[in-house]
Order: C-alpha cells, then structure tokens, then sequence
C-alpha cells in the first residue's frame, strides 16, 4: 500500500506542506501549517465513494476502470523543524 507523505517545509516567507513535489499554500506560522497538513493527511485516509473512472494514456488508448473508494493510501506527517 501507498504511503502519501505531507512534509512541513519552510516557504515563501512562512510554512507550508508538500507533498512530493506540490507546495500547499503559505501559512504564517509553523503550527498553522503543521495543523493543514495533518488535517488533509487525515481525509485522505477517509473512504470514498466506488464509481468508474476513464483515462486516456500516454499511447493515447482509453481505459475503463472501477475504482475502490475504500481503497484509501496510508499517510505520514513528516515535521523535521
């Protein structure tokens, strides 16, 4: 299973979250940040809904799939200032 990692960063004159390479918005004070990041770390473990989706590939062909709703990746708050 996927682990989704929000890292509370300095930015931008204040703090911020990323996750892989995508900055959250700036917050004034580390705490603010710290507090946005574990809120979103927690509702991405909550289940959704199963519906079907459809994508197009990199080859340009297009797929139908179901996907799981509860399917939900575990995640980790990463605080290391």
């Amino acid at each position: 299973m996927p682990i989704v990692r929000y890292e509370v960063v300095e930015h931008d004159g204040g703090w911020a979250y990323k996750v892989g390479d995508v900055l959250s918005e700036t917050f004034r004070s580390h705490e603010a940040a710290l507090k946005a990041a574990t809120s979103a770390a927690a509702r991405q473990t909550l289940a959704g809904n199963t519906d079907g989706i459809v994508y197009q590939d990199g080859d340009g062909r297009w797929h139908e799939e179901l996907a799981d709703g509860r399917d939900r990746p575990s995640t980790q708050v990463i605080d290391e200032s």
